[in-house]
């Protein structure tokens, strides 16, 4: 294939999943604060020029945009995307039209409002769980081990063929998913492994030892400590659910990536793990092209994770994010009225910093894992 051929088969993924989620992140907004009386000016998918668009009969324009990195939904009376308030426009209106403002609305409103784009996203994420487990199934095999390789930590431990693993360090394990989950995100930590052999439970002490893999044409560190299994062992099955089982599925499956986002960042911050997963538009791009080459249900999963994520990543307390907007309410709610303006303009400009040297981080982590 041609490197223009690679590359636009990594783009256009990339942008229509991207596109989808912004669109519904971006949707929990705009209807919660039209629910909430709140007018919306500009409803986009993307930033920059606009390429196309439209104006509905309440006066909000519809519209997608050059740069395809996001979106914004901007509220009458609010000067940006980042919905800070225009002093000037503002003064200039009458009550009733001050009260369809976003700055005019309650704090509830205002809150409701912001928080419904982070919601939107976790709740896409369950619904394409929730569909795909339903339909399609979900793979699923025993955590019994049909091979130990050779002077692996399991070799060490005292692992063997047969074992069947019932609970790592407390916590019980019912597929080898399970195992992997657990195990990948702890290198060189130590911990307990619980199995079943002969009739009688053995706990073991193990460390997973640190390796470097290539995914998707990155390299990451992870845990392993050197056990397979098979389809004869394992009992590889494809277990389907029912609607309200696969709904349920799906909300621990987007809990899972919440808990274990949370824990890598731990293992980052102590020095247990590199910070090579944190990965920016490049990385999401090639992943977007390999998941496409897969087939649909790889997209579906890829645009599950990437939902989950986006929805936290927002939540963060940063200001110009979502989380940073919470984070002032909290505070109004506490001080009985917002924050000054000038002290809101200087937290803006540090939240804004702070996004940006993330991006840069992000994107120098994808170059350096790709080309490095």
């Amino acid at each position: 294939m041609s490197l223009l051929g690679s590359i636009a088969g990594e783009v256009i993924p990339f942008i229509l999943i991207l596109s989808l989620l912004v669109f519904v992140h971006e949707m929990g907004h705009y209807l919660v604060g039209r629910w909430s009386g709140i007018g919306v000016s500009v409803f986009s998918v993307g930033f920059g020029p606009e390429l196309i668009g439209r104006t509905d009969r309440h006066g909000t324009r519809w519209k997608i945009s050059v740069i395809p990195l996001g979106g914004y939904v901007k509220f009458y009376g609010d000067e940006d995307a980042a919905s800070r308030p225009d002093a000037a426009q503002l003064a200039d209106l009458t009550p009733e039209e001050r009260a369809r403002t976003f700055a005019g609305a309650s704090l509830g409103r205002r809150a409701a409002t912001v928080a419904a784009g982070p919601i939107a996203n976790f709740l896409l994420a369950i619904v394409i769980f929730a569909t795909l487990f339903s339909i399609y199934g979900r793979p699923v095999s025993d955590p019994v081990v049909s091979e130990v390789a050779p002077q692996s930590a399991a070799e060490r431990a005292g692992v063997k063929p047969g074992d069947l693993l019932v609970s790592i360090d407390g916590n019980a394990v019912t597929t080898f998913e399970d195992v992997r989950r657990y195990v990948s995100a702890r290198p060189e930590i130590p911990m307990i492994i619980t199995l079943k052999r002969d009739g009688a439970l053995v706990n073991l002490p193990i460390t997973p030892e640190r390796k470097i893999i290539d995914e998707f044409g990155t390299k990451t560190e992870l845990g392993q400590i050197g056990i397979r299994t098979d389809g004869k062992a394992g009992k590889f099955r494809m277990v389907h659910y029912s609607v309200p089982q696969a709904v349920a599925e799906g909300a621990k499956e987007s809990w899972y990536i919440v808990t274990s986002t949370f824990e890598y960042l731990g293992n980052v911050i102590t020095g247990h793990m590199k910070p090579d997963k944190l990965g920016g538009p490049i990385r999401v791009a090639q992943a977007s092209g390999q998941m496409a080459s897969i087939g649909l249900v790889a997209v579906l999963q890829l645009a599950a994770v990437l939902s989950v994520s986006i929805g936290l990543l927002n939540l963060m307390p940063i200001p110009v994010l979502d989380g940073g907007h919470l984070f002032f309410y909290a505070v109004e709610a506490v001080l009985g009225r917002p924050l000054p303006a000038r002290a809101q303009e200087i937290a803006f400009r540090i939240g804004f910093a702070i996004v940006l040297t993330l991006m840069v981080f992000t994107t120098w982590n994808d170059i350096s894992a790709r080309f490095g």
